[in-house]
């Protein structure tokens, strides 16, 4: 966060005038002054064993909340729902005296997000795609602890252009491992261009962005469809961590699960409108108002009054960063009609063979390169104002299928959908035009290049009696038109 730390020593020598902490637990309590305890997470759904009393919630035990007596109080115990209240009522009766419901901070920057998603999702590069988020928690219970193949298993499955896959991992776990280690463990599902969105405001983002969540019974799932009724599938229930009755068992009980074998589109399909978003409802209460009420406590703690000034927004979620790492390779399966081609494009050597590997030169190792039936480059980065040496179309694809032997087809993406081809054998390059697919108000781009899959393998089909006119990926046909290139296109600089 950039803040400026002490340490542990210092704090604990001197008196504040208030002490605001996510959580009552370990030497917290040596900090003297009065206490704030904001809520943690969406609600209190899981019991750590081993921990505190038995069976109690983790966050409302009140084996932790007992301070009344001691230098550090607990002056607030903010809660964002009554029921939350009600629970620490029984509980922990004295506790309860000290509680309020002033609803979830955390939950006030997401609802103001919302309006943010196409950009969110414009810098996560999703464009037509479905975006899956993964959520897990920490704990011998959570996903990545009882199902830790899946990531890697969903980003080999889904079709690379149409499903983008997210993992949001809980910071415990980053804490844990470490960013390098887990990096290692998730390497397959990151190569395949997984995203793994930092644990501090971009794991957020990400949930914002996305077209449907595949979760453990960690609390992000609540963010998640307080946010929007959107598809939530269970990955795991939780074991013996996960409190009957709380808002995360209502969630995972009212949505359909991801058996070990099945298909995450049928999951996703069995997922019924407004399951999800009405346990949320349970979990949170005074949305678009939390911040002026905690405010308003944490003035009245201070004996001040609170500014005049109006009531505090809540802040967005910041843009989320771009993928660090793109697939460069692709397995590509194709179908053909009388006058369309149906391509599925995924990453190299997570699926078997298809009809031929598609690589981008200079991006993939030569290995990959020297395998590939079809070679395609994007443009470099801009040299308008440096010194630079290019490559005109026909130049740079003559030289490639002179270098690459085993390669019948290369092309280059150009801007705005325009792509180059020149297919070994024929007398002339061509120029391959891909539209857009409009529906529902929205337009929607595919990656040029798997229309260049397309093109590529109508050029080795024996049987084209007809012109190639769509390009089809999952649901959606782009138009294509594919004719031969003027001397001039050829001879453009890419």
């Amino acid at each position: 966060m950039g803040a400026r730390t002490v340490p542990w020593s210092e704090a604990v020598s001197r008196t504040y005038d208030l002490v605001i902490a996510a959580s009552p637990k370990g030497e917290l309590g040596q900090l003297r002054g009065p206490h704030v305890l904001l809520p943690h997470g969406a609600g209190f759904n899981k019991t750590i064993p081993y921990e505190g009393s038995a069976d109690s919630a983790s966050g409302l035990d009140p084996m932790y909340l007992s301070r009344a007596e001691s230098a550090a109080p607990i002056a607030l115990h903010a809660l964002a729902h009554p029921s939350q209240l009600t629970r620490l009522t029984t509980v922990a009766p004295q506790a309860a005296r000290r509680a309020k419901v002033v609803g979830d901070p955390t939950l006030e920057r997401v609802l103001a997000s919302r309006a943010h998603r196409d950009r969110f999702r414009a810098a996560l590069g999703t464009g037509p795609r479905t975006l899956v988020a993964l959520a897990s928690t920490w704990g011998p219970e959570s996903l990545l602890r009882r199902r830790p193949d899946l990531p890697a298993r969903l980003a080999a499955r889904l079709p690379y252009d149409e499903y983008q896959l997210a993992l949001v991992v809980h910071p415990n776990d980053w804490s844990r491992l470490g960013a390098f280690e887990l990096g290692q463990r998730l390497a397959p599902a990151l190569a395949a261009g997984m995203l793994l969105p930092h644990p501090r405001d971009e794991w957020a983002s990400v949930l914002v962005a996305a077209d449907a969540l595949v979760t453990d019974h960690g609390s992000a799932a609540l963010y998640y469809a307080a946010a929007g009724d959107r598809p939530v599938v269970a990955a795991c229930r939780g074991g013996d961590e996960l409190l009957p009755g709380s808002p995360m068992d209502v969630l995972l009980g009212a949505v359909p699960e991801l058996g070990p074998s099945q298909d995450l589109q049928k999951a996703l399909r069995a997922y019924q409108p407004g399951r999800a978003a009405e346990a949320a409802r349970s979990a949170f209460a005074h949305r678009h108002d939390a911040l002026r009420r905690l405010r308003d406590e944490l003035y009245a703690l201070l004996g001040l009054a609170p500014p005049d000034l109006p009531s505090p927004a809540a802040t967005p979620l910041p843009l989320p960063a771009a993928p660090r790492r793109t697939p460069s390779a692709f397995d590509v399966h194709v179908e053909f009609t009388e006058d369309s081609i149906s391509v599925a494009r995924h990453p190299a050597g997570t699926v078997t063979p298809g009809h031929h590997l598609a690589v981008e030169h200079g991006a993939a190792s030569e290995q990959l390169a020297r395998s590939a039936g079809l070679l395609y480059r994007r443009p470099l980065v801009d040299s308008a104002h440096t010194a630079s040496l290019g490559w005109t179309f026909e130049g740079w694809a003559r030289r490639t299928l002179d270098d690459y032997l085993g390669c019948r087809t290369a092309a280059v993406v150009l801007p705005a959908g325009r792509c180059l081809l020149r297919f070994r054998g024929h007398d002339r390059p061509y120029v391959l035009d891909v539209g857009t697919v409009a529906g529902n108000g929205r337009v929607a781009r595919v990656d040029p290049a798997a229309a260049v899959s397309a093109a590529h393998a109508w050029l080795t089909s024996t049987a084209t009696g007809t012109s190639l006119t769509s390009c089809v990926i999952g649901e959606r046909a782009f138009p294509v038109h594919l004719r031969p290139a003027t001397p001039e296109e050829a001879q453009q600089e890419v």
